[in-house]
């Protein structure tokens, strides 16, 4: 049995791999993924580390106060400040709320007034701007792509690049949570009206006529009104609405073969209903349920997506691409915004859908690749 299952999974192996769109699609996307998972270390308008009196900081996951580098206030350091950085290249010199430009250049040298210094230094995220940083120095808004801003600031005046990744993350973190959960869910749904049928399949049948033509968008506009959406509250909404989808599926493959010889058998000896369901046929069914699945991962993208750009779904504090793709409509003299949406919303889709049909066709029996 052991070396049955390995040479199964070795075949599904080998026919993702030969589906070469499938395996460049799931490389890049991992690659996209993985930058975006750890946002804070790519985008960030805090240095990541920094340097003071021999001693490491890391502002970036930590908060410090402007006196923790020799300053006077007790609030949270302003790195970007020419002062803040002063402080912390000379080692916390009070001269440096005086002339802090002059002494930050010398303080590069080590030497400060024919005096040697300890210098101390900061390194930045590639990405000097988070997703909630506010450049008050750019002069109009949103402003066009230039060497601190790589694909340009909405609005208000916030780096897209960073909401973009940030955006990124949320949007996958988002999809891969309902699409889990609302596939066993509707696994266990569907699994359990087609091996059982009858009475149970009877009631299951009514709760879902009634559930499936309950509006999803109404229940969210009125419960949005009624409390603070987030990240979680929004998630299981979508969730309670999503699980249907693969409930017909699964029951239509659990029906056709209940009734097969080798499932009879298994339960002549005894081998209970569960174990049954999720050895015998449970695999006869994640060909039809994984041609589903890049449906329902696109699916939960468009619909955060969309909720947020009709200003029902995260909170305006949240990255969003549909608040990005948003702007776009309401800055229509700002195409940058427009291209970002854009652009990021349909390479991730289209690399989900390529990574969906490779995961798809090495599950099929049918399809053999050369």
């Amino acid at each position: 049995m052991t070396l049955f299952k390995s040479a199964i999974a070795k075949r599904r192996l080998e026919n993702f791999r030969a589906n070469r769109r499938a395996v460049w699609s799931l490389w890049i996307f991992a690659v996209l993924f993985f930058v975006c998972l750890f946002a804070e270390l790519v985008a960030n308008d805090k240095p990541l580390l920094v340097s003071f009196r021999g001693d490491i900081y890391a502002p970036a996951f930590r908060f410090y106060t402007e006196k923790d580098f020799g300053g006077e206030f007790e609030t949270e350091a302003e790195y970007p400040a020419p002062e803040v950085q002063c402080l912390i290249r000379t080692g916390g010199l009070d001269a440096c709320f005086d002339d802090p430009e002059t002494l930050y250049e010398d303080a590069a040298d080590g030497i400060i007034d024919g005096e040697p210094i300890d210098k101390g230094w900061l390194l930045w995220a590639p990405v000097r701007s988070s997703f909630n940083t506010v450049n008050y120095d750019v002069e109009t808004a949103p402003s066009a792509p230039d060497a601190t801003h790589w694909l340009g600031t909405d609005d208000q005046t916030r780096d897209v690049l960073a909401r973009v990744i940030y955006g990124f993350r949320i949007s996958t973190v988002f999809a891969l949570i309902v699409v889990g959960v609302s596939s066993v869910i509707g696994i266990a749904a569907g699994a359990t009206m087609g091996y059982f049928g009858g009475w149970v399949d009877l009631i299951f049948q009514r709760i879902l006529e009634i559930w499936s033509s309950t509006p999803m968008l109404y229940v969210i506009i009125i419960l949005s009104a009624i409390f603070t959406m987030n990240f979680v509250i929004l998630t299981g909404l979508i969730i309670l609405f999503s699980w249907m989808g693969l409930v017909g599926l699964v029951r239509a493959e659990f029906l056709r073969a209940r009734n097969f010889e080798y499932v009879r058998a298994a339960r002549a000896m005894g081998v209970p209903d569960w174990k049954i369901m999720l050895r015998h046929l449970l695999p006869n069914a994640m060909v039809a349920t994984l041609t589903f699945l890049p449906f329902s991962v696109t699916g939960a993208i468009s619909a955060l997506t969309g909720l947020d750009f009709l200003g029902f779904g995260l909170p305006p504090s949240y990255p969003s691409l549909g608040e990005l793709a948003l702007q776009a409509k309401n800055n229509l003299q700002a195409p940058w915004l427009a291209f970002s949406a854009f652009f990021t919303i349909s390479i991730m889709l289209s690399l989900l859908v390529f990574i969906f049909e490779g995961v798809r066709d090495a599950f099929d029996p049918r399809k053999t690749f050369k």
